[in-house]
C-alpha cells in the first residue's frame, strides 16, 4: 500500500503537463546530444542537502580562523555589557515571553520574585543586551556572506560571458526544454541552492534583522526558484537571475564588514556604489530584461503552461521584495544626502543598540576606553585649574583685609 501511494505520488507531482510545455516529455529535457553535457535530473539536487552542511561547517571554521583574526586587524570592538543577576523565575519569564508581555504579568512576577516592577524592567533591560549580538559576531557573518557572494559573482561571470543568452536573452528559450546543462552550470545550480539552504538552516543562529520575514520568504522563494528552474530546465535563465543577485550582495556586506570596523568613509563609499548597483541591477535590469523574457519573449517559443505561471509567480515575488529593499536603501540615501547623516541601518538588528537606559545598564564602549586615559588628564588639568583658581582668590582676599579694616 506504502509503495502503491508512493507510486501515485511520485506519478501526480512529476506531470509533464505541469513542468514542460505543451508536447514536451521527460525524455526531451537536457536531450541535444551535445558530448561532455549532462541532463538536468530532479535527484541531482538531493546534494544540496550535504553540501548545505558542509558549508555550515566550512562556515564554522571560516570565522574562527579568517574572519575573528581579521575583525581583530581592522579594529572591530564590541560593547562590554552588564549581565542581569541570576533569577530563575525571571529567566524562564524571559525565555518564554521575550518581549511580547503585559503589564499584568510583571504585576504577578512582582508578587512571585519579591522585585518592584522597575526593577524587574531593569533586569530584563539587562537580560535583553545579553541577547544583542557583538559586532564581532556581526562582522564574522557579513564577512562570510561576502566571501561566498564574490565568489559565486566572479564564477559566474566567468561561466555566463561566452552564453549566447548572456547578451541575447531570446537564447534562453531557443530549442527549450532540449538544452543541454554544462558541468559550470550545474556545479553553479549546485552550489548557490546549497548556500541559500544553509542560510536557511542557520536562521535561528544568525542576526535577527527588520527585515527577518522579508528575507526568510527570499530565502524560500530563491530555494524554489532555483529547484524549480533546474527540474524544468529553465537553467539558461535561472543562471542570469542568480548572476543578476550575485553582483550586489557581496557590495552590501563588504560595507557592513568596514561599519562595523569603524571605517565610516570606507563604509559610506561602498554603500554608495551598492545602492547604484542595486537600483540598476534589481529596479531596471531584472524586470526589463529577465522577467520580460521569461513572461513575454518565452511565448515565441511555446504556449503557456502551468509551470510557465508558477515559475514568473516566483519571479515576480523576488521583484517586489526588490521594491520594499530599494524603499529602505533610497530612504537611507536621502538621510545621507539632504539630512547630512543615516540615523541607523534601515535593515539594522531587530533591537537597536540605541536604545539604552540611564541606569548603568551597559558599560562604555571601546571608544570610550580609549578616551579614558585622555579624560583622566582633562580633569586632573581642570582640577588644578581650579585649586589655582581657589588659591589666587584667598590670596586677593588675605591681601584685601587689612584695607577692610
Amino acid at each position: 500500500m506504502d509503495i502503491l501511494t508512493f507510486g501515485l505520488l511520485n506519478q501526480w507531482l512529476w506531470q509533464k503537463n505541469f513542468w514542460l510545455p505543451p508536447g514536451a516529455t521527460w525524455q526531451d529535457v537536457g536531450n541535444d546530444g551535445i558530448e561532455g553535457s549532462r541532463r538536468p535530473f530532479p535527484r541531482d539536487l538531493l546534494l544540496t542537502l550535504p553540501l548545505a552542511l558542509g558549508f555550515i561547517a566550512v562556515r564554522f571554521v571560516f570565522e574562527r580562523v579568517v574572519a575573528l583574526p581579521l575583525s581583530r586587524t581592522l579594529g572591530v570592538c564590541d560593547r562590554v555589557r552588564a549581565r542581569a543577576p541570576p533569577e530563575p523565575k525571571l529567566e524562564a519569564f524571559y525565555l518564554q515571553r521575550k518581549n511580547h508581555y503585559s503589564q499584568s504579568e510583571l504585576l504577578g512576577l512582582e508578587k512571585q520574585c519579591g522585585l518592584t516592577v522597575r526593577q524587574i524592567h531593569h533586569w530584563l533591560h539587562l537580560r535583553r543586551n545579553q541577547d544583542k549580538p557583538s559586532n564581532t559576531k556581526k562582522f564574522c557573518e557579513a564577512s562570510w556572506r561576502f566571501v561566498f557572494y564574490l565568489i559565486a559573482f566572479v564564477a559566474g561571470l566567468i561561466s555566463l560571458i561566452d552564453t549566447p543568452w548572456f547578451w541575447n536573452h531570446r537564447e534562453c528559450w531557443r530549442g527549450h526544454p532540449r538544452q543541454a546543462v554544462t558541468e559550470a552550470q550545474y556545479w553553479y545550480y549546485v552550489l548557490e541552492l546549497s548556500f541559500y539552504w544553509s542560510l536557511v538552516f542557520c536562521v535561528s543562529v544568525d542576526v535577527k534583522r527588520k527585515d527577518f520575514k522579508e528575507q526568510i520568504i527570499h530565502h524560500i522563494a530563491t530555494i524554489f526558484l532555483i529547484s524549480f528552474s533546474y527540474c524544468g530546465n529553465y537553467i539558461r535563465v535561472g543562471t542570469l537571475v542568480m548572476f543578476v543577485h550575485d553582483s550586489s550582495d557581496f557590495l552590501l556586506e563588504s560595507a557592513k564588514m568596514f561599519n562595523y570596523a569603524g571605517w565610516r568613509k570606507t563604509c559610506d563609499g561602498l554603500f554608495v556604489l551598492f545602492a547604484v548597483v542595486f537600483l540598476v541591477t534589481r529596479l531596471v535590469i531584472f524586470p526589463s530584461r529577465v522577467v520580460y523574457s521569461t513572461i513575454v519573449e518565452s511565448l515565441d517559443f511555446f504556449d503557456p503552461f502551468p509551470g510557465y505561471y508558477f515559475f514568473n509567480a516566483l519571479l515576480l515575488v523576488l521583484q517586489a521584495l526588490h521594491v520594499f529593499w530599494a524603499y529602505l536603501i533610497l530612504r537611507m540615501v536621502y538621510k545621507f544626502v539632504f539630512l547630512g547623516k543615516v540615523e541607523r541601518d534601515e535593515r539594522s538588528d531587530e533591537e537597536s543598540e540605541g536604545e539604552e537606559e540611564g541606569d548603568g545598564a551597559e558599560e562604555k564602549s571601546c571608544w570610550e576606553q580609549r578616551k579614558g586615559p585622555l579624560n583622566s588628564r582633562l580633569v586632573s588639568l581642570a582640577n588644578n585649574c581650579v585649586l589655582n583658581n581657589l588659591t589666587h582668590q584667598q590670596r586677593n582676599i588675605n591681601s584685601r583685609m587689612p584695607k577692610a579694616r
